[in-house]
């Protein structure tokens, strides 16, 4: 598998941070990499508040609940340009969006691909849970329960989007949907198998650990004072583009 070399990454780990505003920050900072605006990789690291999420794939037909069964529980249903079908995100997921241009990595999708979950199955390791991988289904499972969930999208050759690892979120909400559209699986968290709770900053440093490992990064975590000077730079840039394509 091929690797990043002699890279650094700019880490930016967040708390509770909604869907929407993640989203935003996710095609803002993608947009300046790809204009050369910033020069490093970036990886978001945080959490969402409840949300169900749509990928390219989906059909709403994967969703089991009613649209006004969700508006009464206040989870909000977001379709975006990741791959994959429809999923839950939620408080006490580790969420881990990477903004790497892959043609200066030297990775092809599919590398980039087995990398994330490698992290992640790595990170279960750690903690005694013999996570696989499925050859027909991405992400890691244990036996037909999905542990962590890949969902990416690649514009001019930058990711953006990424993985889901559940560690001690509420498997309730999966209930109302088809989990990835397949109906014959089940969903399963860290705490789940291991029938405690997880600690939340240990499994952050541990992804940040094998992150590194894996793709052979130095993470540089960036301070609040550098994501608002890199989030209007990023903005900036994106208004620019979208005169230009406009006039």
């Amino acid at each position: 598998m091929p690797l990043i070399n002699g890279k650094t990454c700019l880490c930016l780990e967040m708390p509770l941070k909604e869907y929407g505003a993640s989203l935003d920050l996710q095609r803002n900072i993608a947009l300046a990499r790809q204009t050369g605006v910033i020069e490093n990789d970036v990886v978001l690291i945080l959490e969402h508040p409840p949300v169900f999420t749509l990928g390219r794939r989906a059909g709403i037909e994967n969703l089991k609940a009613s649209r006004a069964f969700l508006e009464r529980k206040k989870i909000p249903i977001i379709s975006v340009e990741r791959g994959g079908d429809i999923t839950f995100h939620g408080p006490g997921q580790l969420v881990v969006y990477p903004i790497i241009d892959l043609t200066k990595a030297g990775l092809n999708v599919m590398d980039y691909v087995a990398s994330l979950e490698e992290i992640m199955l790595r990170t279960a390791s750690d903690w005694g849970i013999p996570a696989k991988r499925n050859s027909v289904n991405r992400g890691i499972w244990i036996a037909n329960k999905k542990l962590g969930s890949v969902g990416i999208s690649v514009q001019r050759g930058v990711t953006f989007h990424g993985f889901a690892l559940n560690v001690n979120l509420s498997l309730k909400p999966f209930k109302w949907i088809h989990p990835c559209g397949l109906t014959d699986v089940g969903v399963t968290s860290m705490a789940q198998e291991l029938s405690q709770k997880i600690s939340m900053s240990q499994v952050r440093e541990i992804v940040m650990h094998h992150f590194e490992s894996v793709f052979r990064f130095d993470l540089v975590r960036v301070d609040d004072n550098k994501l608002d000077h890199l989030v209007s730079c990023c903005a900036a840039e994106n208004v620019f583009m979208k005169r230009s394509r406009s006039s």
